[in-house]
């Protein structure tokens, strides 16, 4: 070695530093992404483990909300990001290692994304490769963010989507971060021009508000009110919707169970069903598919001021625990049980009122699980239509001539709404549609009926639809 080489003085090694905000949102980036889990049900503990790692010195309510961000925006804007990237390296994106991806998709997010400084967003970014990926490929993301850094988002969509003239479904699903699939869905579903859809998908991709829901005859919008900073419910009477940054978990009622979170389309399903004109009897009420008890506690709640039982069914055990936990200490009385609503334990004709919010794709809860929308398939609706069936099939049998059905989704997918309702009532006979609309009073937009469809860019809530059947025979 040359004396040069000897005198020279070596750059002293530093460990990286670990970012607690950016390695949670990593971590539950993978976690979404190795073992199918969802950033609703993966958050919630990681955050609470920061806490408790880091103190409430070092982790705040800002960082939280930071690392929430970071996550949900992430996985909103997969695939506008992941066109970017594309268009930054010079391999297909399907060989670039998952983790590697991740980390690439968190630093677009703050670049193109949020207001966090460009500097701070690439070297932060970098750090975090140091940190799980190592030096050599902390090098190919800083190479690649740089390269990000060059344009803004409306810069790099409009270099990267498709024009609108060439394919409107393909341009739409680069801009506004929807697969191709999805975004031909919803439109077949919504109808109308290109202002809708645009609207539709936008709304998509915004983080949606903290509805609360006030269980009549447990508590009120005007004690919720009174324990954190709300606005006003749009439709629901039993509905505020929370300022941003609040914490539902700290309100007493919702601590006790006499109120909790629902998004408000949930609450018009139960309060429609609760409020659909009966002859006769009215005193045997089904939840059907219960889990995980929003619409069950509510239902329970409305039954028990008219001294109606309620029968909550859910199939898997674990989620019937969670309904049993959402109606624990309702007043009035109710069953929680675990039966599979295809081969149902009760006698045909038992109940007055019946709802089956059957499973589905779950498009119309993208605000709320957006990573559902790169997970599902064209082909999971294949799956869930004889289940669809079977379940509004024996909800109609379970209910007594003169009785009410309420057949729900949070999918506004035509194949998991109107289809299987036409089907049934054609394959069944002997019941027929009612008239939802007036049953939701004030709520704009609604459609034609007889059945309503409710839309995040119209109504602020979830993509639920509702169908209300008559049995006759």
């Amino acid at each position: 070695m040359s004396e040069q080489a000897r005198r020279r003085p070596h750059k002293p090694y530093r460990r990286p530093q670990k970012d607690p905000v950016r390695m949670l949102a990593f971590e539950a980036l993978r976690a979404v992404d190795e073992r199918d889990a969802y950033a609703n049900l993966v958050l919630p503990p990681l955050l609470k483990k920061a806490r408790e790692k880091e103190g409430p010195e070092k982790f705040d309510g800002r960082d939280a909300a930071l690392a929430t961000e970071l996550v949900y925006g992430t996985l909103r804007r997969q695939g506008t990001y992941d066109a970017i990237i594309a268009a930054c390296i010079d391999r297909p994106l399907r060989e670039v290692d998952p983790p590697v991806l991740d980390v690439l998709s968190l630093g677009a997010h703050q670049l193109l994304g949020t207001r966090i400084p460009t500097h701070a967003a690439v070297s932060a970014s970098v750090e975090l490769a140091r940190v799980v990926l190592g030096d050599g490929r902390a090098k190919f993301v800083n190479a690649v963010l740089r390269k990000i850094s060059q344009q803004d988002l409306d810069a790099w969509v409009e270099q990267v989507a498709p024009p609108y003239d060439q394919d409107a479904e393909d341009h739409l699903a680069v801009v506004h971060s929807h697969p191709r699939w999805v975004v031909s869905a919803l439109w077949d579903s919504l109808g109308g021009g290109r202002a809708g859809i645009e609207d539709l998908l936008e709304a998509d991709n915004e983080r949606p508000e903290v509805t609360l829901v006030a269980r009549p005859g447990r508590s009120t919008t005007e004690e919720l009110a009174a324990a954190t900073e709300t606005l006003p419910g749009r439709w629901s009477p039993y509905a505020l919707r929370m300022a941003e940054g609040g914490e539902p978990g700290a309100i007493e009622a919702v601590k006790e169970g006499r109120a909790g979170v629902q998004d408000e389309g949930s609450q018009l399903v139960a309060i429609a069903l609760a409020n659909a004109p009966l002859e006769g009897s009215d005193s045997r009420w089904l939840d059907g598919c219960a889990g995980p008890g929003g619409k069950a506690a509510l239902l329970g709640a409305l039954a028990a001021e008219r001294g109606a039982f309620l029968l909550a069914s859910e199939k898997q055990p674990h989620r019937a625990r969670l309904v049993e936990r959402a109606l624990a200490g309702n007043p009035g009385p109710y069953q929680v049980i675990a039966a599979d609503g295809t081969r149902p334990p009760w006698r045909p004709g038992s109940f007055d009122r019946v709802l089956v919010d059957v499973p589905c794709s779950g498009l119309g809860a993208l605000r709320r699980r957006p990573e559902a929308r790169w997970r599902r398939r064209p082909e999971d609706l294949d799956g869930f239509a004889p289940l669809q069936r079977a379940l509004l099939t024996e909800a109609l049998s379970a209910v007594r001539v003169g009785g009410v059905v309420g057949y729900a989704t949070c999918s506004p997918h035509l194949a998991e709404t109107r289809v299987v309702v036409d089907d049934v009532l054609k394959k069944v006979g002997g019941a027929e549609l009612i008239d939802a609309r007036p049953l939701l009073p004030g709520v704009p937009a609604i459609g034609d009926g007889p059945d309503v469809q409710l839309w995040p860019h119209l109504h602020g809530t979830d993509a639920m639809y509702l169908a209300l059947l008559r049995r006759t025979a």
